[in-house]
């Protein structure tokens, strides 16, 4: 039986996208502020992420394409917008190995730009 809501269901925009990063980032400096552990706080907050793009969106991200992604795809993607947006909303909390990390793969992105339609890579936690 097809989920009624399932087909009412929309790929994520950007703005949902910026939105939902800085929703991760917020939710990773207020986890490090309680004094969760960087690991930790970025899972969560990447996981919850997710969850949410394949609820809302069934996996589906308008900048990625049509094809909607699994799972496993929205958490390695969410992890590093949680990671990402966290250098830039707390990088005090943010590990000095993984600001460096960070720093590297925006050069790598600004010296070689993503194609029209894919998402940047990002760096993964560690």
């Amino acid at each position: 039986m097809l989920d009624p809501l399932a087909a009412l269901a929309a790929p994520a925009t950007e703005e949902e996208m910026s939105l939902y990063t800085r929703i991760a980032a917020v939710n990773v400096c207020i986890s490090r502020s309680a004094g969760v552990e960087f690991d930790k706080a970025v899972s969560i907050a990447g996981e919850t992420i997710a969850q949410l793009i394949q609820g809302q969106h069934d996996g589906a991200i308008q900048q990625v394409g049509s094809k909607p992604l699994s799972i496993e795809e929205l958490r390695r993607g969410s992890i590093n917008s949680a990671v990402l947006g966290a250098s830039e909303v707390c990088p005090k909390d943010v590990p000095p190995e993984v600001m460096k990390k960070v720093q590297e793969a925006l050069k790598q992105s600004e010296a070689a730009p993503a194609p029209r339609g894919a998402a940047a890579p990002g760096p993964t936690a560690p």
